[in-house]
């Protein structure tokens, strides 16, 4: 049987990491159990699957991601201004994250970018936006997908 590589049409099962420049872990399932995807499910980022195209099962490497390959650059037109009065008694600080509901209902973080008396700035940019990424992976399993 030949060796299956990632490609169209593979599931993949990995243990991955995701860390910044300096080192910091920002996500990891290498402790824990491995993840599972089929590439173009879109489980995975475009940029981090693309990564991974040509790799066999037993392969272990680490792969610096561009910012445009992985959580986009920041747009400023996602920071958005709100009135003081709208977060009322709520402790600000900045970095600190709150829950907003978006136009479907759903769950919309945003971190609190700076704050005066009259209005809060939040920041609905996704954290890692415009940080380079590397992405160690583990490769475990490669197979045709059902």
């Amino acid at each position: 049987m030949s060796e299956q590589i990632i490609g169209p049409g593979k599931t993949v099962t990995l243990h991955f990491a995701i860390k910044l420049n300096d080192g910091q872990v920002v996500d990891s399932n290498f402790e824990g159990n491995p993840a599972t995807f089929t590439v173009g499910d879109g489980n995975l980022p475009e940029g981090f699957e693309q990564a991974l195209m040509g790799l066999a099962q037993g392969a272990k490497e680490s792969l610096r991601i561009m910012p445009e390959n992985a959580f986009g650059m920041p747009n400023p037109s996602n920071v958005q201004r709100f009135p003081r009065t709208q977060f009322q008694d709520m402790q600000l600080e900045k970095g600190l994250v709150i829950s907003f509901q978006d136009p479907n209902q759903g769950e919309l973080p945003g971190v609190v970018d700076r704050f005066d008396e009259q209005s809060v700035h939040i920041d609905f940019n996704h954290p890692l936006a415009g940080h380079e990424l590397d992405f160690e992976v583990a490769i475990l399993d490669v197979v045709d997908a059902e």
